[in-house]
C-alpha cells in the first residue's frame, strides 16, 4: 500500500488514497499518535473506516432502511457497512481516490463517482476532493463535493477522525442541542443538551457513552491530554455546524482506545433535505492545531 507522507516540524501525516481516501496516521515526534493509527490490515482492506480519519461523502451517518426520499420518489440504497442494517457514511471511505497533487507539506486527492447501474448504489454523479496541508503546528483538511448532475440533488460532507483516548483525555465543545437516538442509532427527538453530555467545559470521558448528533455547534472543539501537556484545537468552517460525537464503551473497542468528534454538514438522516444545486460545490475546512498546555 503506497502512502503519501507529509512532514513539518514535529508533526507527520501519512495519507492512504487507495484506502478510501483516508488518513493513515497523524503523529507527534513519531511517538504519540494524536489519532488512532491504521493497521496494515486496515489499509490492505482498501477501506478507510478503520483508519485515523476518513471522509464522509456524499452523506454522513445513516439513511434509515436505505430509503432516500427525494423529488417525490423513494430511492432504495443497499447496505454498505457490516453489521449495520442501514447504509452509512456514504461511499468515499470504500473507494480508491486518485492523487491529483503531492508534495512534502501538501497533497490533493480526487474521487469521481458515476452511477454504474448497480441497484442500490448512490444514484447521483459527483466529484469529491480532499486537500491536505501540514504546518509545524497544524494539520488542515479541506473536503469538497461537486454536483455533476443537471439538477439539485442531495449531498453532504464530513470528516470522521478517531482521537487518542488516554485515561486523562479531556474533551470540550459547545452546541445548541442534541438528537436522541433509537436502538438503530437513528435520530428520534431533539432536546437540550443534558448535563451528562454537556462538554461546554473541558472534562474527561469517564462514564460517557455517546453516538449522537449535536447541532448548533460553533465549529470548535478541544482535545487535551494533561499528562502529556498537549492540546489539540479542532476548528471547522461554517459548512460544518453539526457534530456527531461517538464515545463507545471501552469494552467494545478493539485496539487503541479512541473517541470521535465528526464535523458534518447535515444532521443524521437529513441529507435528503440538504440539496446541492446543479454544478455547485459544497466545501469546508477542518484544522487540527497542536499546542502545549
Amino acid at each position: 500500500m503506497k502512502l503519501l507522507s507529509l512532514r513539518a516540524g514535529r508533526l507527520a501525516v501519512d495519507l492512504a488514497p487507495q484506502s478510501g481516501g483516508s488518513v493513515a496516521r497523524f503523529t507527534l515526534d513519531n511517538s504519540f499518535d494524536l489519532l488512532r493509527p491504521a493497521t496494515e490490515q486496515a489499509l490492505a482492506s482498501g477501506h478507510g473506516c478503520d483508519a485515523a480519519a476518513f471522509p464522509l461523502v456524499p452523506y454522513s451517518n445513516r439513511i434509515a432502511n436505505g430509503r432516500l426520499a427525494f423529488n417525490g420518489k423513494e430511492i432504495l440504497l443497499k447496505n454498505n457497512w457490516p453489521g449495520v442494517p442501514h447504509p452509512m457514511h456514504g461511499d468515499g471511505w470504500a473507494r480508491p481516490w486518485t492523487v491529483a497533487d503531492a508534495g512534502p507539506h501538501a497533497a490533493e486527492i480526487v474521487l469521481e463517482h458515476a452511477p454504474d447501474g448497480e441497484r442500490g448504489g448512490w444514484p447521483f454523479r459527483y466529484r469529491a476532493r480532499q486537500s491536505y496541508r501540514l504546518e509545524d503546528d497544524c494539520f488542515t483538511i479541506r473536503i469538497a463535493i461537486d454536483n455533476l448532475e443537471d439538477r439539485p440533488v442531495p449531498a453532504g460532507i464530513g470528516i470522521h477522525p478517531f482521537f487518542a483516548r488516554e485515561d486523562d483525555a479531556e474533551l470540550a465543545f459547545r452546541t445548541g442541542g442534541v438528537w436522541l437516538s433509537d436502538g438503530d442509532v437513528l435520530p428520534v427527538k431533539r432536546i437540550a443538551v443534558p448535563p451528562v453530555w454537556d462538554f461546554s467545559a473541558a472534562r474527561t470521558l469517564d462514564g460517557v457513552v455517546l453516538d449522537n448528533c449535536f447541532d448548533g455547534w460553533d465549529g470548535r472543539a478541544t482535545v487535551r491530554w494533561p499528562r502529556r501537556g498537549l492540546r489539540l484545537d479542532v476548528e471547522a468552517t461554517e459548512t460544518f455546524r453539526h457534530a456527531v460525537v461517538y464515545v463507545p464503551p471501552l469494552s467494545k473497542i478493539v485496539g487503541p482506545p479512541y473517541f470521535c468528534v465528526e464535523p458534518v454538514s447535515h444532521a443524521n438522516g437529513a441529507v435528503a433535505r440538504s440539496l446541492l444545486p446543479a454544478g455547485d460545490t459544497l466545501a469546508g475546512e477542518i484544522s487540527f492545531r497542536l499546542s502545549q498546555l
